[in-house]
């Protein structure tokens, strides 16, 4: 069994009295019927801080953002936002719900499940509007989020209709127009091309130091120091180690244990096998979607 050395999340020191963690998780077990999607699972997250939840297909980091956006509760354990509770008998309470879901916003790997409204602008204005903010600063900023994201001209289209990286794009304006303190991002250049992947990463590393607590779930090595400050390593629902990107990436022997990445053989000149592994990070199609 190869041996790394966690690390535990801490926070400076700080005049202004915070939350010590933004969410609190603490022996949380979830399943899908049979399936353990989270197995008593235990971890934190500190606030402006940007993690990175690395992990199989599988391995729980989609289920976890779930849970922590409260679409989805555990059979056993708690978690807790900023010191209280974040349950279903919470988020029934309409004071709680609502500043809930005016500091956090989740961006789901796969768009479609995202989109509903008729236009872009709708699709924008949707949060807004459930906000109750006036109309015409629902105008300005749909218009400034729009102009932020380079989807102007997409205004008046179905969000059905566009690309995938269109589409993208467009979710996160919906979540990004409330300024939101915490994202939660799946795998956010799933399925995207080179270009619009570039472009989604630049954006993401643009959110260093506003801030903002971040919070993406990836199997893509190749972002990660670039877009996170701390990773979490996911392994059949548990937490296999915590640390910087660095040290993560350092560690061979987990990496492969986790399936983040692969050994296989090439064959090289005049049909000769080498026995030796070349390691890859995966990449992944617009099918694989899995949890």
């Amino acid at each position: 069994m190869p041996r790394w050395r966690p690390l535990q999340f801490t926070m400076g020191n700080n005049q202004n009295p915070q939350p010590a963690q933004v969410f609190e998780v603490r022996e949380v077990t979830y399943r899908y019927r049979q399936v353990t999607a989270l197995d008593n699972l235990s971890l934190s997250i500190p606030p402006g801080k940007r993690i990175a939840l690395l992990g199989a297909n599988g391995s729980g980091k989609s289920t976890l953002l779930r849970v922590l956006d409260g679409l989805a509760f555990p059979e056993k354990g708690a978690v807790t936002f900023c010191g209280e509770p974040l349950s279903e008998e919470s988020l029934q309470n309409s004071e709680f719900s609502r500043r809930f879901r005016r500091r956090v916003g989740l961006v789901f790997q796969n768009p479609d499940i995202q989109l509903f409204c008729p236009t872009v602008f709708d699709e924008v204005a949707f949060g807004p509007l459930q906000l109750r903010w006036p109309r015409e600063r629902i105008k300005d900023a749909v218009e400034k989020m729009l102009e932020v994201m380079k989807i102007p001209h997409l205004k008046d289209r179905s969000p059905h209709h566009l690309s995938t990286g269109e589409k993208k794009r467009v979710a996160l304006a919906s979540i990004l127009v409330v300024d939101p303190e915490v994202l939660l991002l799946d795998e956010p250049t799933a399925a995207l091309d080179p270009r619009s992947a570039s472009q989604m990463i630049d954006f993401l590393v643009g959110l260093r130091g506003e801030g903002k607590t971040v919070v993406t779930a990836t199997h893509d090595l190749d972002i990660v120091q670039d877009i996170a400050d701390q990773c979490i390593v996911f392994q059949a629902g548990k937490v296999a180690a915590q640390g910087s990107p660095d040290e993560i990436l350092a560690q061979q022997s987990l990496l492969e244990q986790t399936s983040l990445l692969h050994a296989h053989r090439h064959i090289h000149g005049a049909g000769v096998t080498h026995s030796h592994p070349h390691l890859h990070s995966h990449k992944h199609g617009p099918g694989d979607l899995g949890k």
